[in-house]
């Protein structure tokens, strides 16, 4: 199987947390976390569309700036979520510029930022050329865990508690449609725009009669049509879709716990955070973090096919094989000796 996107952290497992989600053979990306961001290329910003930020503490949202700085005088809707008090916070970011020459801009650039509460979310939209001011317009929502959905994806998020609100994120792709190049080639069609158009149809659900119009490959300016229903049966093989996790900063209460595993189970991959050993559990508790042990253990009872640890605390810049080591043990069900609690 292709896979339909490609996650990657952007940073070391010792700097701040990012995670560039980019999809194949679309000019497109989504972003977890937005802390420092200057490794990642101009390229690679410009096709964030949508960014899911835990909370703005400063490690997780000082890469906003960059972010703006490259998107000004582009033509682009920019989708942004966050926790509560998150609005207020980028309103404050905004405000630190002075913004009296957008007014000249010609393009169409406009933050659309969405604040999750535990049962409803609040969104409000920033222009460019207006200063960035918010439009006065205050839209309300239920929130049921959903924070955004399309027909081939849908995030979902829940809120942990780091001693202040912080929100964790899971990707779900609906199926995976597998295109067999064989069969293509057996009827003669070339790849191209039309298999994106193809493949929106097969998740919005169309009727199996709606014609799919395709490019003639041996005569330039003409078009096949084949029913919808044909084709996927033809050249297509549904699978089960993609899907990760993003648990950043949260304390290993159980309740953040039996959240946590509720987010994440059966993904493909799950990124989590493990700053301390657990040996120093103590310190964890007290900076409301996970141990390498607990996420370990949530990768293990999660069911999860590949885990990524990340967001290390300094204190292990000389050993960070011991996370790794005390995370895999977890996984495996083993405890590390002298660590039973």
């Amino acid at each position: 199987m292709v896979p339909s996107f490609l996650p990657r952290l952007v940073n070391s497992p010792f700097e701040d947390p990012a995670l560039f989600v980019p999809f194949r053979y679309q000019h497109r990306a989504m972003l977890f976390d937005l802390g420092d961001i200057a490794s990642l290329p101009a390229r690679d910003i410009l096709k964030i569309t949508h960014i899911f930020i835990s909370h703005t503490h400063m490690d997780h949202f000082v890469g906003f700036d960059r972010l703006l700085r490259i998107f000004l005088g582009r033509d682009k809707d920019l989708f942004l979520w966050g926790p509560q008090g998150f609005l207020a916070n980028l309103e404050g970011k905004l405000a630190g510029y002075c913004w009296n020459l957008v007014e000249n801009y010609q393009n169409r650039f406009i933050l659309q930022a969405i604040e999750l509460h535990p049962n409803r979310a609040i969104v409000k939209s920033y222009a460019c050329r207006n200063g960035f001011t918010a439009d006065g317009t205050i839209r309300e929502m239920p929130f049921d865990g959903i924070a955004f959905a399309e027909p081939a994806f849908t995030v979902n998020a829940v809120h942990l508690d780091h001693g202040i609100p912080v929100l964790a994120f899971a990707l779900h792709e609906r199926f995976h449609i597998n295109i067999i190049k064989r069969r293509l080639e057996s009827l003669e069609l070339a790849p191209g725009p039309w298999l994106r158009r193809f493949k929106a149809m097969l998740y919005r659900g169309a009727d199996p009669q709606t014609p799919v119009v395709i490019p003639s490959p041996n005569h330039p300016g003409s078009e096949l049509r084949f029913p919808l229903g044909e084709l996927q049966s033809a050249i297509a093989r549904i699978t089960a879709g993609q899907s990760l996790a993003y648990v950043a900063d949260a304390a290993g209460t159980g309740e953040n716990l039996k959240k946590i595993r509720n987010l994440a189970a059966n993904v493909d991959q799950l990124f989590i955070e493990a700053a301390f050993s657990h040996a120093q559990r103590d310190i964890a508790r007290r900076k409301r973090h996970l141990t390498a042990r607990q996420a370990g253990e949530l990768a293990r009872s999660c069911r999860v096919k590949q885990y990524h640890l990340f967001h290390y605390s300094p204190r292990y810049a000389d050993c960070p094989d011991l996370l790794e080591a005390e995370a895999d043990k977890a996984f495996a069900g083993q405890r590390t000796p002298g660590n039973e609690n």
